[in-house]
């Protein structure tokens, strides 16, 4: 199962965080993935597919 939104495509991405060692300097060694809010949904169709919280919300607006 791809870590991956099925209607928009959105997946993980690489972020770097930055370590504070004093006062104004910084070190940016830490890096990690995110992934995208997913959650299990029913389509119209009824199909059953994991999508993103943006791409829920956006299809509960145009149900209305």
């Amino acid at each position: 199962m791809a870590k991956q939104c099925a209607i928009c495509g959105k997946g993980s991405m690489l972020v770097w965080r930055r370590v504070r060692l004093r006062a104004t300097k910084y070190n940016p060694t830490i890096k990690r993935r995110q992934y995208p809010n997913l959650q299990w949904t029913r389509l119209l169709n009824g199909k059953r597919v994991l999508a993103c919280a943006k791409c829920i919300k956006a299809t509960a607006k145009k149900r209305k």
